[in-house]
C-alpha cells in the first residue's frame, strides 16, 4: 500500500479528519454514548498512520463533544458540561432554598448529581491553606474531602479547611450530611455571615495521582481551584481546594462595569 498524504491544501489531514468527526458527533451519525472509533478502526479508515489519528483526537476531544476515560476511550458526551456560574453561586437565596451550588448547577444542566464524602476530621492544615486561613502550617483543621459525580462518573474532588475554632461547636458540619444549604448554610446559621468568596483558577495537566481518581487519561487537562469564604468580620472561615475534569465544567462570569 503506498504512503498516504498527510497534508493538503485544506490544512493538516489530522485537521480534515477531526472536523470529519465532529460532523458526525453534531450530524448524529455518532449519537450521545456512542464509542468514537478506536484508534486503529480509524487508522484504517482513512489510512494515515497512528500518530496522525491521535493529534486528530487531540482536536476533537478540544471540541467539548467527547469526554476519554481511561482503558474506555472516547465517547460522545450525553449532556453538556455542567455550567459554573461563578459569579453568583454562592447567592444567599440559593442557601436559603437549601441547595448545595454543585447540585444546583448539575441540575441546571440536566445532570444527575452525586456526591461521596470521602473523610471529615481533624487535619493538620496543609501550608497553602493555613496561609490563606491566617494560621500556622500543621495547625489542627476540620478538613472534609469529596468526590462529586456527573451521570455516574468521577467529575470533580473538593477538600475543604475550615478552623477549628470555628467549627468545633457546630456538629453539622462533622456530619456527611451538613443539611440544606450545606456546610455555608450551617456557618451563617452560627452567625458567620459571609461578604464574598475569592476563587483562583489555575488549568494544567494532571497528575498520575489526579488522573486516576477522576478516571482521566493520563495529563489530562484539569481546572485547580482554590476558594476562601470570608465573612463581614474579615475572616477566612473556609479553604476549597477544588479539582475538576475541565472538559466538564463551562465558567461564566459576570464582571460590573461601574466603579
Amino acid at each position: 500500500m503506498g504512503t498516504a498524504v498527510e497534508g493538503g491544501r485544506s490544512g493538516p489531514r489530522y485537521v480534515q479528519i477531526a472536523d470529519e468527526i465532529v460532523q458526525q458527533i453534531r450530524a448524529g451519525v455518532l449519537k450521545p454514548g456512542d464509542m468514537v472509533p478506536s484508534e486503529s478502526e480509524l487508522v484504517d479508515r482513512y489510512g494515515v498512520s497512528g500518530g496522525t489519528i491521535r493529534k486528530a483526537m487531540v482536536e476533537v476531544r478540544a471540541s467539548g463533544l467527547v469526554e476519554t476515560r481511561h482503558g474506555k476511550g472516547s465517547i460522545v458526551k450525553d449532556r453538556p458540561p455542567v455550567r459554573h456560574r461563578s459569579s453568583d453561586r454562592f447567592r444567599r437565596s440559593l442557601r436559603r432554598g437549601g441547595k448545595a451550588a454543585y447540585l444546583a448547577e448539575s441540575a441546571q444542566s440536566g445532570a444527575t448529581a452525586k456526591v461521596s464524602v470521602l473523610y471529615i476530621g481533624p487535619m493538620e492544615a496543609p501550608a497553602d491553606a493555613a496561609r490563606r486561613l491566617g494560621v500556622p502550617a500543621g495547625t489542627q483543621v476540620l478538613a472534609r474531602r469529596r468526590l462529586y459525580f456527573r451521570n455516574g462518573t468521577p467529575v470533580e474532588t473538593a477538600s475543604s479547611y475550615l478552623p477549628w475554632d470555628v467549627v468545633k461547636d457546630i456538629p453539622e458540619l462533622f456530619a456527611e450530611n451538613p443539611g440544606g444549604g450545606g456546610i455555608y448554610a450551617r456557618l451563617e446559621d452560627h452567625g458567620h455571615e459571609f461578604a464574598e468568596f475569592v476563587e483562583t483558577l489555575q488549568a494544567r495537566p494532571a497528575s498520575k495521582a489526579e488522573a486516576s481518581e477522576l478516571a482521566l487519561s493520563p495529563g489530562a487537562p484539569v481546572v485547580h481551584l482554590i476558594r476562601e469564604a470570608r465573612t463581614t468580620a474579615g475572616v477566612v472561615v473556609e479553604v476549597c481546594d477544588t479539582l475538576m475534569a475541565a472538559d466538564q465544567f463551562v465558567f461564566e462570569y459576570r464582571i460590573p462595569a461601574d466603579d
